[in-house]
């Protein structure tokens, strides 16, 4: 998650879903959310604030359901400040993407507000974690890699499939949905990937890595990469999308205990 500057974004921002892509709405956050709770059930970005000193004692019941609660709440926000999407027939995968222009600052305090009031909430080094680390991290990972771009590129937050309907093209579908709307718009799209594994898969929709970032305050490092998706213009002679091209970097940056 990230910050932006607080103007609105014009309609046209927000694609129209074909018949098997389609917008979620609030009332089906809580099946959105279990399908992002299975993709990310083991990884490390998102373990990272369940599994703390202060939870050695929980069971693995305790941890899911506080897992579940993270994600509806992220997928909530989505729903209502950004573009939350799902195909398949029954949430197979969701993506959550926040377009050009959103107001983050908003979507982060109302985030924050219900992530800390519901029944279960994170405990005291898990909110540490995620307000004093997590949080100012990944704002200024993406203010530093997208510059004044930051708030005029589409920002993919959250991608994740059910363990039995991967392979199937659906997180292809959700990804090429967006990045051919911001080609035509001229935009950079922006992530963070947090498996290892997914870098090679991005690069073939256009994703370079720009930099690593370290989350430290647990037993090992926890690492994630930034990602940037150049726009790919359209050839014509006429009218050609404005270049919103970021000059790219490779460094490394972390947050130290």
């Amino acid at each position: 998650m990230s910050q932006a500057s607080s103007s609105s974004s014009a309609p046209s921002d927000r694609p129209v879903p074909p018949s098997d892509i389609r917008t979620i709405s609030i009332a089906e956050s809580g099946a959105a959310a279990e399908c992002l709770a299975r993709a990310f059930a083991e990884d490390d970005v998102a373990r990272y604030f369940v599994d703390t000193s202060d939870t050695k004692n929980w069971s693995e019941q305790e941890k899911w359901e506080l897992h579940v609660r993270i994600m509806r709440s992220i997928v909530e926000a989505h729903c209502l400040k950004g573009l939350a999407l799902t195909i398949g027939p029954n949430y197979d995968c969701v993506a959550l993407w926040m377009p050009p222009g959103k107001n983050m600052d908003d979507k982060l305090t109302m985030f924050s507000n219900e992530l800390w009031t519901v029944k279960g909430k994170l405990p005291v080094e898990g909110q540490y974690r995620f307000k004093q680390e997590f949080l100012p991290l990944l704002h200024r990972s993406k203010a530093e890699v997208l510059g004044s771009l930051d708030n005029d590129s589409w920002y993919l937050v959250y991608i994740g499939s059910k363990p039995e309907s991967r392979g199937k093209g659906y997180a292809r579908r959700l990804i090429e949905h967006v990045t051919t709307q911001a080609d035509d718009q001229g935009r950079v799209c922006y992530l963070e990937s947090s498996n290892g594994a997914n870098p090679k898969i991005y690069r073939k929709y256009g994703f370079e890595t720009e930099k690593t970032i370290r989350l430290t305050r647990g037993p090992k490092p926890v690492e994630m990469e930034i990602m940037i998706r150049q726009p790919v213009p359209k050839t014509s002679f006429t009218n050609p999308p404005p270049d919103h091209r970021v000059a790219q970097t490779t460094k490394s940056i972390e947050v130290q205990r």
